[in-house]
């Protein structure tokens, strides 16, 4: 018989991250946001003295406005999927990447049978980061090759003593 303290989990769905692909609102979102600064930062230097993330940014094409103004909208979308989700648990435990932690320099992955590049894996770890949610990253496991396995707990906003201390959770 369960006790008061024992905690319930199970699967879900957030229908809001099934329609807005959390990691192309990011991208819209922070080429508008970032990009000049980055020009600006990096003015004068030449491609080889840039990083990755400065010409990767660099390369990406500008946001329309209009692909802005849908980007804000979708955060907003993805904001009220997690409020619904939050009316009826405490917490949401996640995976943190799709697959164990790998060696550094990795570019490219197959996941389900398909090649991706390495910024899909940011697809748990993005939505929390557009929409504000508090979230703690752990270890769950470890692989076969001897690589950690991490969860994440995620909580409501201004509420991130329930990561901590939550009596509900469930699993997406």
């Amino acid at each position: 018989m369960p006790t008061a303290s024992a905690i319930h989990v199970e699967p879900v769905r957030i229908p809001a991250l099934e329609r807005d692909f959390a990691l192309d609102v990011f991208k819209r979102l922070h080429v508008m946001e970032m990009k000049p600064g980055f020009a600006e930062a990096t003015a004068g230097r030449s491609p080889g003295e840039l990083y990755k993330m400065a010409k990767t940014m660099l390369g990406l094409p500008d946001t329309s406005m209009k692909d802005y103004i849908d980007a804000e909208q979708a955060v907003e979308r993805l904001r009220d999927g997690y409020a619904e989700y939050f009316k009826n648990f405490d917490v949401l435990l996640t995976h943190v990447l799709p697959i164990p932690a790998h060696k550094h320099g990795v570019t490219e992955f197959v996941i389900n049978g398909q090649k991706v590049d390495a910024t899909y894996l940011q697809g748990a770890t993005v939505p929390l980061n557009v929409t504000g949610l508090p979230g703690i990253s752990m270890r769950f496991g470890t692989s076969k090759e001897g690589m950690p396995i991490n969860v994440q707990l995620v909580g409501s906003w201004l509420a991130e003593s329930t990561i901590c201390t939550s009596r509900h959770c469930s699993k997406a």
